[in-house]
């Protein structure tokens, strides 16, 4: 609940404070600020304290899973913050409105790892997404960021309807006439014709918000529309929550007619992996190649709602860390090259260590290679599939995938490392002290949970 209400309240602070912030670098220290004030209070109510304890009607549920990814997605979004907070202020003149926006969306955030009605689990999900149309559309004088946010709200719109009538669907379809979770009592006997309509259009629907095949269209062209300092925020805290909400609204619905709908997330998780894998292998610029390979780690991420069981929950979280942290490191280089393809980091190894190092410890990570975060995090999720007994070939399909995934990963180090520098003024830009070290801190925490992933997975045991 203090996520939910802090995050808010801070969203209108920032809000409000665009009239009085005369300096355009000042929303960036408010938003820090409110930012670990609200982590603070995320992890004291994790541990029993609660600062607000409002009684929802069971709407809401605040349990280990969905207080624990809370830390990791404001975490994540501190070090977003820390890293791309310069770069905030560069997209436009309204720089306290974005950061608003931001704090708005993690409230979305909040309620989508908390939601026990179908109710809140729509406001939680539209919550995140209507402050995204306005950040890709923030570059106004940017055709391709118009272009990209018109797509984005008229594809999200359309897959709005979709939820809110396979809601409808599965509200008419239960017993008790009941929007709550868990007064469903769904799985008792034969699926009914409304309930498997209803659970068609919500995979349907939650599918487009994590980008999973075949409804990721909207993905590429978003993605490298949009500010690039947003699309990494897009890309990891706000695609790893939807995955949230999508695996707690099945345990929690329809868990018990798992065998009656997995055939469908098999297909979608199947498709995800070989689409965005494949699609990837062809892109020529580095943002458009990290656009395509999130469709394909959310391939990844849709083997926990396959398997269900607690070893999927554990990889979800180590998942949610490992993948957030690795591409928001490779953003905040990318956002400060001007030249996003390949070519453009030929030689970086030479002209920027630091840069060229901490990149490669995140690709690394994004492929999966051992001692890095992104390792276990596969590990766990491949775990989690052979676990559940069925479908052993799509287990297979998973490795296969992360091996060509290792393709394009590598291309990038290639030109690091082994391509002479190119004249171009991309890597003449300007790198501060202090964004060295957070990039090596960065690099740090993935290498340690390449060591020690206990030290996240931990926690949901507290």
């Amino acid at each position: 609940m203090s996520a939910i209400i802090l995050s808010a309240v801070w969203g209108v602070i920032m809000m409000f404070g665009g009239v009085f912030f005369k300096k355009a670098s000042v929303p960036k220290y408010w938003a820090i600020a409110g930012l670990i004030i609200i982590l603070t209070a995320n992890i004291l109510e994790f541990t029993g304290v609660k600062i607000f304890d409002i009684y929802s009607e069971n709407m809401l549920r605040f349990d280990n899973f969905g207080l624990h990814f809370n830390t990791v997605a404001l975490f994540c979004t501190l070090i977003y913050f820390l890293l791309n907070g310069r770069d905030i202020e560069k997209v436009g003149n309204h720089v306290s409105e974005y950061f608003a926006l931001i704090f708005f969306v993690l409230c979305g955030v909040a309620i989508s790892s908390s939601f026990n009605s179908l109710l809140m689990l729509f406001l939680g999900i539209e919550i995140m997404s209507i402050p995204l149309y306005i950040l890709t559309g923030s570059d106004k004088l940017n055709l391709k960021s118009n272009e990209a946010s018109l797509k984005y709200f008229l594809m999200g719109a359309f897959s709005t309807g979709i939820m809110l009538m396979g809601i409808a669907f599965l509200y008419g379809g239960n017993a008790l006439g009941s929007f709550n979770i868990d007064m469903m009592q769904l799985g008792q006997g034969a699926l009914p014709d409304m309930i498997a309509v209803g659970i068609v259009l919500l995979v349907v629907a939650m599918s487009f918000k994590v980008s999973a095949a075949p409804f990721h269209f909207w993905t590429p062209d978003v993605y490298d529309g949009a500010p690039t300092v947003f699309t990494s925020f897009m890309a990891t805290i706000v695609k790893v929550a939807g995955f949230i909400a999508f695996i707690r609204l099945f345990q929690s619905s329809f868990g018990t007619m798992q065998s009656q709908w997995q055939t469908l997330i098999v297909i979608i998780t199947a498709a995800t992996l070989l689409i965005g894998n494949l699609t990837a292998v062809f892109q020529q610029s580095v943002k458009r190649m990290l656009a395509y390979s999130s469709i394909a780690q959310a391939g990844f991420m849709l083997l926990a709602l396959f398997a269900l069981n607690d070893t999927a929950k554990e990889g979800l979280i180590l998942y949610s860390v490992a993948y957030s942290l690795a591409s928001i490191g490779l953003f905040a280089i990318l956002v400060r090259m001007n030249d996003y393809t390949i070519e453009g980091f030929n030689g970086l190894g030479k002209t920027h260590p630091v840069l060229a190092f901490t990149a490669t410890i995140f690709l690394l990570s994004l492929t999966g290679i051992p001692l890095t975060a992104g390792f276990n995090a596969k590990f766990y999720m491949l775990l989690a599939a052979l676990q559940n007994g069925h479908q052993f070939w799509l287990v297979i399909l998973a490795v296969i995938c992360a091996a060509i995934s290792a393709y394009y990963y590598f291309k990038v180090i290639q030109a690091m490392y082994f391509k002479e520098p190119s004249e171009g003024a991309s890597h003449q830009m300007d790198v501060p002290p202090p964004f060295k070290w957070l990039l090596i801190f960065t690099a740090a925490i993935i290498l340690l949970l390449g060591v020690m992933p206990g030290l996240v997975v931990d926690w949901l045991y507290y």
